[in-house]
């Protein structure tokens, strides 16, 4: 008897923790444009902080300089790190400034000089932060 209830605790645990988790996720549409047009990106909270992760799916476009760029809600943008850096690896995970007050859209920006353009986005169905 005693083993029963304690499963059934640890069960109703389990749950309430899976569900918490999954409030705490949003995935974002496809990758629309030029050269990002594979994957999509996730928003999750960690200790307090957003955190967008793309997708395993997600391809590299192959330009000179890109970059993570966020759109909020007001249209303003936040030009952030790179996503390629050394050794031919990928910034696949950040971490979102404070400042920014929430995210619409995540968008492949190409930050060199002379072809500054964006490369493709994902949109959330509704705001995140």
């Amino acid at each position: 008897m005693i083993y029963e209830t304690i499963l059934v605790s640890l069960t109703a645990l389990v749950i309430v923790a899976t569900s918490g988790f999954a409030q705490d996720s949003h995935k974002s549409g496809p990758f629309q444009g030029a050269k990002a047009n594979t994957g999509y990106v996730t928003h999750t909270t960690e200790a307090g902080n957003s955190v967008l992760t793309l997708s395993d799916d997600f391809k590299a476009p192959d330009t000179p300089d890109p970059h993570w760029q966020i759109v909020d809600s007001s249209g303003n943008t936040y030009l952030l790190q790179k996503l390629s850096i050394k050794g031919g690896k990928m910034n696949r995970k950040i971490t979102v400034p404070k400042y920014v007050p929430d995210i619409a859209k995540v968008q492949i920006w190409c930050a060199f000089a002379d072809a500054e353009t964006n490369l493709g986005e994902a949109a959330f169905d509704q705001p995140v932060k």
